[in-house]
């Protein structure tokens, strides 16, 4: 048996198990910690999008990846 971290819901994937919760939590938290070390170094907005960038986007792609092979729409 095969247990799952993600249920589908619309476009994106909700945790339904604790391994699911573990990496949304982590996701979130590095972010939140780029954003804070980005911000603290920009000027203006543009600085900081420029910035968290090229760390958000293959954070949050990997938790999509993630995400859709251990959901239980990838089992059938």
């Amino acid at each position: 048996m095969k247990t799952h971290w993600f249920k589908r819901w619309g476009w994106v994937y909700l945790p339904v198990s604790v391994g699911g919760a573990v990496c949304v939590l982590l996701a979130f938290a590095f972010a939140v910690n780029v954003f804070i070390v980005i911000d603290r170094r920009s000027h203006s907005v543009s600085d900081s999008l420029y910035g968290i960038f090229p760390f958000w986007v293959p954070t949050f792609l990997l938790l999509q990846w993630v995400a859709a092979r251990t959901s239980e729409d990838h089992a059938r």
